[in-house]
C-alpha cells in the first residue's frame, strides 16, 4: 500500500476498503465499504461476488461451472458457444449482433421478439409459422395437412390434389387437363372443345340454339293445283350458327289440337340447315297427297351443333 505508506491509519480511513460486518469476508454476502462508511456496488462472501451496477470481464470469458446463472439483463456483442444446454429460457428483448454456437440444446424457450436473418438446414415448428409483413420464400415445403385462409398462389408445378373442392371466386381458371368419372356443375360452363367417348371420339366445339315465333300457316296437299302452297318456309336468327353445323329443331304447335284436320298434323315434315351465319333457314312440308287444313301459331327452335373428328 504505497499510499498509506507516510500516512497514520486514523487519517486514511477513506483509503481502506473494508467489509460492512465487523467479522470479516464469510459466507454471507457482505457490501464493501471505504473507510467513511461509503457502500460500494460490490459484495463479497466465501461463496460468490455480487454487483448491484455494471460487472464488466476484462478477459477471454466467464464460466458458471456449476449452479444456476440468473441475468436481468445481457447485451451480447460476440458470443462464441461451443456447448449449450438451457432447460428454460423467458427473454423479453435478446440483442445480439454475432452468435456461433454449435451445439445448442433448448426445451423450452419463450421469446417475444427474436430477428433471426438466416436458418440453414431442416428446421421443425411444433405448431405454425408465421410471417406478419413482407413475403415467405420456402424453397420445400412437405405438409400433410394445411389449413389457409387466404393464399395468393403464383404457379404450382406437379400435381395438385384436393380432396374436395376447388373455388375461384374470381377470374378465370385454365387447366390443362381434367381426368374425372363424374363432373357435376351447378353453374355456367363455357368449354372451347368438349371430346367425347375418349381420345377416339368426335370433338365438340360450339353449340348454339335460338328461338322464333311461328305466325301460323294453311297448307294444301301436295297435289294442289296451287305451286308451292303445301311448303311454309322462312329464316330466324341463331347467333353463332354456321355452315356445315348440324341442325336440330322443331315447331311447337305441329300437332296442336286447335289446328284443322287432325291428319294434316301426321304429315307435316319440319326441316332445319344453316342459311348463313347466324341464320337458320326451316322449311314445313305437308307430304299427304289429299288432305289439307291450318298449323296455329307456335315457336320454332333450332339447335346447331359443330364437330371436328
Amino acid at each position: 500500500m504505497p499510499t498509506l505508506g507516510t500516512q497514520n491509519i486514523s487519517t486514511s480511513y477513506p483509503q481502506l476498503l473494508k467489509t460492512f460486518g465487523l467479522g470479516g469476508v464469510d459466507g454471507n454476502l457482505q457490501v464493501i465499504t471505504d473507510g467513511d462508511n461509503t457502500s460500494s456496488a460490490l459484495s463479497l462472501s466465501t461463496t460468490g461476488v455480487q454487483s448491484t451496477g455494471s460487472l464488466a470481464v476484462d478477459g477471454t470469458s466467464l464460466t458458471a461451472s456449476t449452479g444456476t446463472a440468473t441475468i436481468g439483463t445481457l447485451s451480447v456483442g460476440t458470443a462464441t458457444i461451443s456447448t449449450a444446454t438451457i432447460p428454460s429460457v423467458t427473454l423479453s428483448t435478446a440483442t445480439i449482433s454475432t452468435a456461433t454456437i454449435s451445439t445448442a440444446t433448448i426445451s423450452t424457450a419463450s421469446i417475444s421478439t427474436a430477428t433471426i436473418p438466416l436458418q440453414l438446414g431442416a428446421i421443425t415448428f411444433g405448431s405454425n409459422i408465421t410471417a406478419s409483413t413482407g413475403t415467405a420464400t420456402i424453397g420445400t415445403a412437405t405438409i400433410s395437412t394445411a389449413t389457409i385462409s387466404t393464399a395468393t398462389i403464383p404457379t404450382i408445378n406437379g400435381v395438385s390434389t384436393f380432396a374436395t373442392g376447388f373455388t375461384s371466386s374470381t377470374g378465370t381458371n385454365t387447366l390443362g387437363t381434367i381426368a374425372s368419372t363424374t363432373i357435376v356443375n351447378s353453374g355456367l360452363v363455357t368449354v372451347g372443345t368438349l371430346e367425347i367417348g375418349g381420345t377416339a371420339g368426335p370433338k365438340i366445339t360450339n353449340v348454339s340454339y335460338g328461338t322464333a315465333a311461328f305466325t301460323g300457316s294453311t297448307f294444301q296437299d301436295l297435289d294442289s293445283a296451287t305451286a308451292g302452297s303445301n311448303v311454309t318456309t322462312g329464316t330466324f336468327a341463331v347467333t353463332g350458327a354456321a355452315l356445315g353445323d348440324i341442325v336440330f329443331g322443331g315447331l311447337t304447335s305441329i300437332g296442336s289440337s286447335t289446328g284443322t284436320n287432325a291428319t294434316l298434323a301426321q304429315r307435316l315434315i319440319p326441316s332445319f340447315r344453316v342459311e348463313s351465319t347466324d341464320t337458320i333457314r326451316y322449311v314445313i312440308l305437308n307430304t299427304d297427297i289429299t288432305s289439307h287444313g291450318t298449323t296455329p301459331a307456335g315457336t320454332l327452335y333450332a339447335t346447331a351443333l359443330r364437330f371436328t373428328a
